[in-house]
């Protein structure tokens, strides 16, 4: 007999059983221990079904006697008139209070003038061209071939003058280039000795201030990049003439530009450097050598000269750059011209029609959205009511922010009171289900229409005011009565579920106990008898609440599933098993 029982514990996969019971048999299934024999065991079933699992929120709370709205202008400005008094009764669309409206009239009747003008041009668009407009198109373009052959002419002329500029320059650089070479590399006899002058001049002047050095090598490095520039230059405009072509002439013009600022700055370098050696020997007592002063005036002169042709050498390149741009410029106009005197000559295109006639609605549109700007600026009522409390009088200003009067009416809603964590699932809009304790079975549909942002602290508990409104109205529904509400929060619709007590837990997994395949289940008072244990399985869950179960995975429609183990004739309490699982006596 011990043995049997043994077997059937070994079924129901029971790891270990400890503790005897006198009279009784121990059997473990589950969260307990169940004594009585196994013919004893009944089970209450269930089938997994198929349907909708909804989460939901309850509270309670009491029906609101009025709706009130605090009535809020659109618009900013001057209250210049008020229409209703404390107490009032108004109905829809009644003017409350008025703002100063003159900006938005402005903007109506600029809005009314603009589609007036769009319409204006549509009809002139739609009409033939006039015998005025054809002239006046032929001369527009008369003039933009004008100013192309000028600008070519131009371009022509500065082309030649730049060759002249390039021909007067090479006429005095030269005599720079090598007056330089001979101020810096050659022995002045007033000097004494056979060392260069840009020796002599830098060595006598870092006696007295070691900055000479670095004069020098600026002389030295600016006339080295001046000669080898000058150099190439004059290589090149020996190669070109009169009749080079305008690339080529352009180019030599640049080139000698950039030569020229080369030399005109070796020219100041060197000025640079005698004038640093006179300075410092005047400053420390010392006569200078005349030739300085002889040095000085000849780089006077050759500043003079560059600076000149730099002015006529840029002037000129300035010249050719304004041609181009005039030629390009030109040969725009001749082709919108003559685009605009064809279009003019074939009639109006469709796609301007369609585009003024666009022009034209927009405009429209424009207008409307000046008129109803402008009636943002008459506050009526937007619902039957009384004015409950007039917040402005007239000379006021006020804004988007302000509330200007509040407005009740007799709408009733529902407002119930939820904790941190329930109204954290709350949103507008979602779906409600109201009870009423006073009217037994009347039960009407709502939906969140305000949550509050901050809540109410009471003995350490913050609770979060949320109103409800009615989708119906019940004229049984009284003021003040105490309502329940259920919010629903989520739902997951055709789905497999259960109910919760058939699932269980163990570990970071859940299982449910089955009738894997068809066994006879003896009806008894108490529930079913089943010849074979119910086994194991493990499942995958989903949303649950209060009743059923979400099944995600591991079981199929119209399975059984246990929901409780009765030990019907049992009397013994139940005891802890391993798993420190306790129960309820002869409940599983």
């Amino acid at each position: 007999m011990f043995q049997s029982i043994l077997k059937k514990m070994v079924a129901h996969k029971v790891a270990t059983v400890i503790g005897i019971i006198v009279f009784g048999i121990v059997g473990y299934y589950g969260y307990g221990w169940i004594v009585g024999t196994p013919s004893q065991i009944k089970y209450v079933v269930a089938k997994a079904e198929r349907g909708s699992v909804v989460m939901s929120v309850s509270g309670s709370g009491q029906v609101l006697a009025i709706n009130q709205t605090d009535i809020k202008p659109k618009v900013s400005g001057e209250v210049t008139a008020v229409k209703v008094v404390n107490g009032q009764a108004v109905k829809t669309g009644d003017l409350m209070v008025q703002i100063d409206e003159r900006d938005a009239q402005k903007a109506v009747r600029d809005a009314a003038a603009s589609l007036e003008s769009s319409k204006i041009s549509l009809e002139k668009l739609l009409q033939p061209a006039d015998e005025l407009s054809l002239t006046q198109a032929e001369n527009s373009l008369a003039r933009a071939v004008e100013s192309k052959d000028t600008a070519q002419s131009n371009l022509s002329k500065a082309y030649e003058d730049g060759f002249n500029t390039v021909a007067d320059t090479f006429l005095d650089i030269p005599t720079v280039i090598a007056g330089l070479q001979d101020m810096l590399f050659s022995s002045a006899p007033s000097f004494g000795s056979a060392q260069w002058n840009l020796d002599y001049y830098a060595d006598q002047a870092e006696k007295y201030n070691e900055k000479a050095s670095e004069f020098r090598k600026d002389t030295f490095d600016k006339y080295q990049t001046a000669r080898t520039a000058y150099d190439k230059n004059f290589q090149d405009y020996k190669s070109a003439g009169r009749f080079s072509d305008v690339a080529t002439i352009e180019a030599l013009m640049g080139q000698t530009y950039e030569t020229t600022k080369n030399i005109a700055e070796a020219v100041k370098s060197t000025n640079n450097l005698i004038q640093f050696y006179k300075d410092e020997f005047i400053k420390n007592g010392a006569t200078p050598a005349p030739t300085a002063n002889t040095h000085l005036a000849t780089l006077n002169s050759y500043t003079s000269t560059t600076n000149g042709h730099l002015v006529e050498l840029l002037s000129v390149i300035n010249t050719i750059k304004n041609s181009k741009d005039a030629i390009v410029n030109a040969e725009r106009s001749i082709k919108e011209n003559t685009e605009s005197l064809a279009k003019l000559k074939a009639g109006p295109d469709q796609l301007d029609i369609d585009s003024t006639k666009l022009t034209v609605k927009q405009r429209e549109n424009a207008l409307l959205d000046a008129k109803e700007k402008l009636a943002d600026y008459f506050v009526r009522a937007p619902y039957d009511g009384t004015i409950a409390k007039l917040s402005v009088k007239k000379g006021d200003t006020v804004s988007g922010a302000t509330a200007v009067l509040t407005l009740v009416t007799t709408q009733k809603l529902a407002e119930i009171s939820l904790n941190e964590v329930d109204v954290s699932k709350v949103e507008v809009g979602q779906k409600a289900t109201l009870k009423f304790d006073a009217i037994e079975g009347l039960s009407i549909s709502g939906a969140v229409a305000e949550i509050d942002t901050v809540g109410t602290v009471t003995q350490g508990v913050v609770n979060y005011n949320v109103k409800i409104a009615f989708d119906t109205q019940d004229d049984r529904i009284k003021p003040g009565m105490s309502v329940s509400a259920s919010v629903i929060t989520e739902i997951a619709q055709d789905v497999l579920f259960v109910p919760n007590g058939a699932v269980k837990t163990q570990g970071q997994s859940h299982y449910v106990e089955l009738f894997e395949s068809a066994t006879p289940l003896e009806e008894s008072a108490q529930g079913v008898v089943s010849a074979v244990a119910p086994v194991q399985r493990t499942i995958e869950i989903g949303l649950s609440n209060n009743t059923v179960t979400e099944i995600i995975s591991g079981l199929k429609e119209g399975e059984q599933i246990v929901t409780r183990v009765i030990d019907s004739t049992a009397t013994a309490t139940q005891t802890s098993g391993l798993f420190g699982g306790g129960g309820l006596k002869g409940i599983h």
